[in-house]
């Protein structure tokens, strides 16, 4: 019996996942986690409109989905105002990369991004053969000027730059993000990230300008809408540039139910107010946490808060290991000095509760 042959490409790649769920933690402690505050889900749910859609939509679930997303697509653009021929429909942002990478890299094409920033960007770049080359943050932020230089002296295709940012959740305003697209080398492409942006202040989203093919903007359903279990995501572009993702994306990716999900949740703009105004008093709550514990929660735009232990990457992975063995899941950015933090996700008043009373012990755990 022969072994199979994979690519020269898969050869070298690790077999790992960008992130460990809090399922897997679970699974090898045997226990529950009492507050799950770690993977910028929105804790407060979805719209009760998009709970009752999706039931009254379950025994169409025999059905294929719609593999053009037409009526999906046609609600964001009217709620956008643009052309549904400038968005695309995805398997949340994650999918989304993939598809976008796929489109401009090949082996050996440099990528443009900030060290530390979102890994599944890289975990895509990597699985095309990209060459990745790194900025790094300035201030606890992914750093356009820093970004540009390194793109233009890689000759990089592709730029990603995430505004607001995860891990730390830093943002610029949208003069900023304009001052980068208008500085783009010939020929590079900026994937800008937003998947934050309804929790972002006033002015930090630019306005959408779809006539130019060198910027694709990525929003996703997972954090304000609450669905990120139903992985739904969209890109907004150059109709050109979008109508290329049909010539590689999986067709039926996107879920019959999410489809519905997505409608329903649009059709609800108060219930994304009322989680905008919830995430709000939570970052403000993990803010007062941080203090009373001699800690600094860094400015936040997204619905997480990154808090400054004060040390090194080693001292936050004994706060963070000792407050997941007391079931508080939270997480901590992976690249040295981002990883002096833990980030923690808005949560309920019930789970800051147990936060309050954890994260002190945690600490002294730590040592």
């Amino acid at each position: 019996m022969t072994a199979p042959l994979f690519t020269q490409l898969v050869e070298t790649l690790p077999s790992s996942v960008p992130f460990v769920g809090p399922e897997a933690l679970e699974r090898r402690t045997g226990t529950r986690f009492r507050a799950r505050i770690g993977a910028n889900e929105s804790v407060f749910g979805p719209s009760p409109g998009v709970v009752e859609a999706m039931r009254a939509a379950t025994p169409d679930m025999w059905q294929y989905c719609d593999p053009e997303n037409h009526d999906l697509r046609n609600a964001l653009a009217d709620h956008l105002g643009v052309e549904p021929a400038n968005v695309m429909v995805g398997e949340g942002i994650d999918g989304l990369f993939g598809y976008a990478v796929r489109l401009f890299v090949e082996p050996g094409v440099a990528v443009a991004t900030s060290r530390g920033a979102y890994p599944t960007f890289n975990f895509h770049v990597q699985g095309f053969g990209g060459r990745l080359v790194m900025a790094p943050y300035v201030n606890d932020r992914e750093d356009p000027a820093t970004l540009l230089s390194v793109a233009r002296q890689e000759k990089a295709r592709l730029i990603y730059f995430a505004n607001p940012d995860n891990p730390m959740g830093g943002w610029w305003d949208a003069a900023a993000v304009e001052g980068l697209i208008a500085a783009l080398p010939a020929n590079t492409v900026l994937m800008l990230d937003e998947a934050y942006g309804e929790f972002a202040p006033p002015g930090t989203l630019p306005p959408l300008d779809v006539s130019n093919p060198a910027v694709l903007r990525f929003r996703t359903f997972s954090k304000a809408y609450g669905l990120a279990g139903m992985r739904l995501g969209y890109c907004i572009g150059h109709a050109s540039v979008i109508s290329a993702f049909d010539r590689i994306r999986n067709h039926f990716g996107v879920t019959r139910m999410g489809q519905v999900a997505g409608l329903a949740a649009l059709r609800d703009q108060d219930h994304l107010e009322h989680v905008v105004l919830r995430v709000a008093e939570a970052r403000e709550a993990i803010g007062q946490i941080a203090r009373d514990n001699g800690l600094t929660a860094l400015p936040s735009a997204t619905n997480f808060v990154a808090v400054d232990l004060g040390r090194d990457g080693d001292y936050a992975r004994r706060v963070l290991e000792a407050l997941g063995a007391a079931g508080v899941f939270v997480r901590m950015p992976g690249v040295a000095p981002l990883n002096r933090a833990i980030r923690i996700t808005a949560g309920r008043p019930e789970d800051l509760r147990i936060l309050a009373a954890e994260l002190p012990r945690a600490l002294t755990a730590a040592g």
